[in-house]
């Protein structure tokens, strides 16, 4: 991490779950928190790029991140893959919702059967992980869960009905959970990315011209990449921000 962005004492040593975390805003967010310090476990289903991202952490002087394959889709498997992970890095204190998948989709396309998966992908299991790990943050007295949503929804994008719906649901999760959950000092809060430079999103999507037009509507004229999603999360799974919580934290240039 580059030494000009801040460190944050209280993220040292706590252990952290992310999920999709081998790519993408996920890797970032394993990156960002094992080198504060954290004790970091995360699910995906890319097995080589998670494996490549945990050895690189280590390689770079930070706790070694620990990692299980896992289909989300499976709730079963996710809640065995929490259980396990938090047997290595300890109870999980921090929850960081990332994995989604912004498959482009038409109207007449989407059957009943796809339309559910899609929910599953982007939704369902931000509230099952969250429901695995309550009870890890509410006996240690406190917890931070961040949601990844999507500026798509604000901005009325078209061209994936599913996922839009999807991600419009975080944030309506978010607030529930956070009003459920705030008793227990358990802090629930949403990040709401712009167009994220990952990988994927260059080879499918970025051509001159998308750039040319994304550069023209957002405010600041450089292009977002996952760590920036990540420092934001940072700061809220840390102690800094200890009184926000059911808020909505939009990372995205001025774009929406």
């Amino acid at each position: 991490m580059a030494e000009q962005f801040a460190r944050y004492p209280s993220l040292a040593g706590r252990a952290v779950f992310v999920s999709g975390g081998a790519t993408g805003i996920g890797a970032a967010l394993v990156e960002h928190f094992a080198a504060q310090g954290a004790r970091v476990g995360f699910v995906d289903l890319l097995d080589d790029e998670a494996m490549k991202l945990a050895e690189h952490s280590e390689k770079s002087g930070y706790p070694k991140p620990a990692y299980r394959h896992c289909d989300l889709l499976d709730i079963a498997a996710l809640r065995r893959a929490i259980a396990e992970l938090a047997g290595e890095v300890g109870p999980f204190t921090i929850l960081l919702n990332s994995a989604a998948n912004d498959q482009r989709h038409t109207i007449e396309e989407v059957t009943a059967e796809y339309w559910d998966n899609r929910l599953a992908i982007n939704l369902r299991h931000q509230f099952f992980a969250a429901q695995a790990i309550a009870p890890m943050m509410i006996a240690a007295g406190a917890g931070s869960i961040v949601n990844i949503g999507s500026a798509s929804w604000h901005l009325g994008q078209g061209g994936m009905p599913a996922y839009v719906a999807a991600k419009a649901g975080v944030e309506g999760l978010t607030r529930g959970l956070a009003r459920d959950l705030g008793a227990h000092k358990i802090r629930v809060n949403c990040i709401i990315p712009g167009w994220i430079m990952t990988e994927r999103q260059i080879a499918l999507w970025l051509t001159p011209e998308a750039e040319r037009g994304l550069m023209e509507k957002q405010c600041l004229k450089e292009k977002v990449y996952p760590a920036d999603i990540a420092r934001m999360a940072l700061w809220l799974a840390a102690d800094d921000s200890r009184l926000c919580s059911a808020q909505n934290f939009v990372v995205d240039g001025g774009w929406s």
